[in-house]
């Protein structure tokens, strides 16, 4: 989630420069920002609801709240950190409203692990992905959330302790715990 990498689009504007340009009435610059960041807040918030309708609804929730809320953004160099937050308060808000502990999942196979052309192979990923995914979600939030980001979207511990406001040596404990339940999840299958 840098802070001025350019777009897929072919602008190398920054994120402040953006923000400006929004904040400034320029509704179609927000586009950018929407282009920018729109994959990997997905990519968040379907592994932390294990649903991708529900995802999908949360990150266009982000989206929104960010635009409407713009000027509060204090650093706009930062935008993606900061639309980030916005998210994952949407995403713990959302699991806390469900009020269950067990996520829905499909029954494809986790979007990283993709079908080859060999039928049994392809069924094998298929149920070691929905594995994984079933012992995921019954990781605490704080647990999914920081190994998520850790190990999926691959930030360094310094990156999510800015996104996330917390210290790095309470994350690096989050991400471990995360890692032996997790461990103890799977050997229990295997």
């Amino acid at each position: 989630m840098g802070s001025s990498r350019p777009t897929e689009e072919g602008t190398g504007a920054s994120d402040e420069t953006i923000v400006s340009r929004v904040r400034a009435g320029d509704r179609e610059a927000y586009r950018v920002l929407v282009g920018r960041y729109q994959a990997s807040l997905f990519r968040h918030a379907r592994y932390m609801t294990g649903n991708v309708d529900e995802a999908a609804d949360l990150v266009q929730t982000a989206f929104v709240r960010a635009y409407a809320q713009i000027s509060r953004c204090r650093d706009p160099r930062r935008f993606g950190a900061w639309v980030f937050r916005i998210l994952a308060n949407a995403c713990k808000d959302h699991l806390k409203n469900r009020r269950r502990r067990d996520i829905t999942l499909e029954a494809e196979p986790h979007p990283a692990i993709r079908a080859r052309s060999d039928p049994e192979l392809d069924m094998e990923r298929a149920e070691v992905s929905k594995l994984l995914e079933t012992a995921l979600a019954t990781l605490p939030e704080i647990q999914r959330e920081a190994f998520l980001l850790k190990h999926v979207e691959g930030l360094s511990y310094e990156e999510i302790s800015e996104m996330l406001d917390v210290s790095v040596p309470a994350l690096k404990m989050r991400v471990h715990r995360a890692r032996e339940a997790l461990r103890v999840a799977l050997e229990e299958v295997f």
